[in-house]
């Protein structure tokens, strides 16, 4: 497990260039608007910032497609080249011209670390600590901000600070960059199986899990190749030890639990994307209610048994569960030499199978993809397990991985129409455009201007400071306080997850606002509004952080099948970018209209959109295989 934690660290030295260019351009424009003498021409000015999201919104529309092509490593490494060459331009810049030039090319690297990394990180970590994995990359932004805003503030100290220096160092650290994703990020284990080239793919896993039999992952990433549809049931389960095999499962009857009312709700309800009369989307209860502890001893169950039999040939009767890729004759993987027995594919999960109903042996699977709901199965005890069953893709008369892949349901642009991605893309999309609403980029690109406008210079005047250094200062203690909100933020991810994180944060995203908005109305010295302004600015971007500045990244690298992932995460992207272009070169005009009182204010009400849309439309995925999350959406095109 320690090796698949120093690979996510090392993928997220992509995104702390990004947190560095975002605090050294918003520190270095008060020296480039002074240089090229562009406080009359606002527009010249918002380009400059505004450039590497012109950028970023081209990227964004191939960058998935194209990673689903060559793989998510090599864009990484295209990711750190341009970092690179951004530096060096801006470190030459005669003009505004090349400061064009150098933010065009930090678009393309701030694009493909934004877009790729959070899914790197998803497809190469375990279930168990995904959320806190895929945290990472904005700890390592924000740290990066911290740095960066401390070398802006000791240069803006001196008599003649350079801003070309201040934008322009970003290359050394984009060596690393560069040499990490070259020579040690390994490639991501889902993309080599949807390429067949699984003996790749088993010893990557190996590498990053620590154990020789992965054969259960490697499975469960075939089966992903094919998420279940209209042919997904739902089953619940008792489970116990037996003498002579491994566990017994027992299907229960009757609804007793709260999983079950709210799979008989959904399977009632039809459709998922066709629900007017409810407001809360009912996938939202179905995810809710896997966290949930239920009793198992309050149900009744039927006297028949399924049985789990790791050493058992899977192609018996259809009375048994059977463990991943398991013959009598034929030994899958022949490179271990012995036959996998390997049924965990994370977060409580299990992959197993059994034949289809009627016992024959007439060439078809079902996958079972079985979880333990109660707090039961320690000591020998029983515990209550949901399942869900759909048609694999092995065959029991040659199973072979590679036949696996290639049998899958791939349609490719095609698997954009079914309902299932249709419903995570609405979420994903939802997020992303509503995150950008709340603000953040109008506070972290011009953050500095707007304590410089609130006072914050007159704060620290006696301090010697000039205005610019004490607003720089301010930067630097709220991007340090960002550090800890995050380190919480991770801490919690996978134990009260991404819904709760956010419907709990974005409250406070409200009463910071709401404070800015009404400051100005309250009678009060030059001072007290300076420090006002100051610590709802710094309560506004930790917290940002902590919910709404992570979770809609990780959400959409968990949300979306294989076969359509970088694609999905592209058209998202490309959400995020349009907004994030929108935010930024609006917000100098937004100032001169409306004061800084009326942007806020306009800031308030996407926050208060963003809470109604996570509460209605977004699930809890804390803890679940992504393949799993996948067949829980592809339940959306499930009729009736």
């Amino acid at each position: 497990m320690r090796e698949v934690v120093i690979i996510a660290v090392a993928a997220t030295l992509g995104n702390l260039l990004v947190g560095w260019d975002s605090s050294t351009i918003a520190g270095g424009m008060s020296y480039i608007k002074q240089e090229f003498k562009l406080d009359s021409d606002p527009t010249l000015e918002g380009l400059i910032v505004s450039t590497p999201f012109i950028t970023g919104t081209v990227v964004t529309i191939f960058s998935g497609t194209v990673s689903d092509i060559l793989g998510r490593r090599p864009m990484l490494i295209a990711s750190s080249v341009m970092f690179f060459l951004s530096g060096l331009v801006m470190l030459w810049a005669p003009n505004v011209s090349a400061v064009l030039c150098s933010r065009l090319l930090d678009g393309v690297a701030i694009a493909l670390a934004i877009t790729l990394t959070p899914l790197y990180i998803s497809e190469i970590a375990p279930p168990d600590i995904r959320g806190t994995l895929n945290t990472l990359p904005q700890f390592s932004c924000s740290a990066g901000m911290f740095v960066a805003y401390v070398m802006v503030f000791c240069m803006s100290l001196t008599d003649a600070p350079s801003w070309r220096a201040m934008l322009g160092v970003v290359s050394v650290p984009s060596v690393a960059y560069f040499s990490l994703a070259m020579f040690y990020l390994p490639e991501s284990p889902p993309w080599l199986v949807s390429k067949g080239r699984i003996p790749q793919a088993r010893k990557v896993l190996q590498r990053i899990r620590g154990t020789e039999d992965v054969s259960g992952e490697l499975a469960l990433l075939s089966e992903g190749m094919s998420p279940g549809g209209e042919g997904t049931t739902i089953e619940e389960y008792m489970v116990a030890p037996a003498r002579g095999v491994s566990m017994v499962a027992q299907p229960l009857s009757g609804q007793g639990s709260m999983l079950s009312r709210s799979m008989l709700t959904l399977s009632r309800q039809g459709s998922l994307v066709a629900q007017a009369q409810n407001l809360k989307d009912p996938l939202v209860s179905l995810f809710g209610s896997l966290h949930e502890s239920v009793n198992p001893l309050e149900l009744g169950a039927s006297r028949s048994t399924l049985m789990i039999e790791p050493d058992q040939s899977p192609f018996g009767t259809s009375d048994n569960l059977h463990a991943p890729l398991l013959s009598a004759q034929v030994s899958i993987d022949k490179a271990l030499g012995e036959i996998p027995k390997n049924t965990d594919i994370g977060g409580g999960w299990k992959l197993v199978y059994k034949t289809s109903e009627g016992g024959k042996n007439d060439g078809k699977l079902q996958r079972v993809y079985l979880h333990g709901v109660g707090a039961g199965g320690a000591g020998g005890e029983s515990f209550q397990a949901a399942a869900l069953v759909s048609h694999s893709v092995l065959i029991p008369k040659d199973v072979n991985i590679k036949q696996e892949v290639a049998s899958a349901k791939r349609k490719g642009l095609g698997d954009l129409f079914d309902t299932g991605v249709k419903r995570a893309l609405t979420v994903g999309i939802g997020l992303q455009l509503l995150q950008q609403f709340a603000g953040i980029n109008g506070f972290l690109y011009y953050a500095p201007q707007i304590l410089e406008q609130a006072g914050v210079g007159d704060l620290l005047s006696h301090l010697g400071f000039t205005p610019t250094s004490a607003s720089l200062l301010v930067n630097v203690v709220t991007t340090f306080t960002m550090l800890p909100c995050i380190a919480i933020s991770m801490r919690l991810m996978d134990v009260a997850g991404r819904r709760s994180i956010l419907l709990y944060t974005i409250p406070i995203l409200i009463v910071s606002l709401m404070i800015l908005v009404v400051r100005n109305s309250i009678p009060m010295s030059s001072t007290l509004n300076a420090i006002i302004t100051a610590a709802s600015v710094m309560v506004y971007e930790s917290c940002f952080c902590m919910g709404l500045g992570v979770i809609p990244n990780i959400l959409c690298s968990e949300i979306f099948p294989t076969s359509v992932r970088g694609i999905c995460i592209s058209i998202c992207s490309l959400t995020f970018w349009i907004c994030i272009l929108i935010v930024t070169s609006t917000f100098p005009f937004l100032i001169q209209l409306l004061g800084l009182t009326g942007v806020f204010g306009l800031y308030v009400v996407g926050c208060i959109l963003a809470w109604i849309f996570v509460y209605l439309k977004v699930p809890e995925t804390k803890g679940m295989p992504l393949e799993v999350i996948i067949e829980f959406f592809s339940i959306g095109s499930k009729p009736e």
